[in-house]
């Protein structure tokens, strides 16, 4: 049985996916952090993460999908303009055949920030 991979930076988390991925997962991050300045990177749950005053926001690449998970309020507040994607309590699925929700992301960052900072 092959050992479970474990991070240990978001940069070795986002090395090991082709070209293509790692560029929409820096740019992810790009996002986050002009969003949420004051936060922290960790890996989190094998994912990259955003901490501040607790989880903000992680992320993470599959076959198909980048998955957001910003928490099931922001999930709520930002329901009309997560539509399109499929979602569930706590996550978002960001298809990787169709061009990334950038903005939408850096508002959705914007607001965790403010609840967060709230705690």
């Amino acid at each position: 049985m092959e050992a479970k991979k474990e991070w240990h930076s978001i940069d070795a988390y986002i090395a090991q996916f082709d070209p293509e991925i790692q560029e929409k997962l820096d740019k992810i991050r790009q996002v986050i952090r002009k969003e949420a300045l004051e936060a922290v990177e960790k890996i989190s749950y094998q994912m990259p993460t955003f901490w501040l005053n607790g989880n903000l926001v992680h992320f993470a690449a599959f076959k198909k999908h980048i998955g957001f998970y910003p928490t099931p309020k922001a999930i709520e507040d930002f329901a009309e303009e997560l539509a399109l994607y499929k979602t569930a309590k706590g996550s978002i699925q960001f298809p990787l055949d169709k061009p990334l929700p950038f903005d939408l992301i850096g508002k959705i960052v914007r607001a965790r920030v403010v609840d967060n900072k709230q705690k």
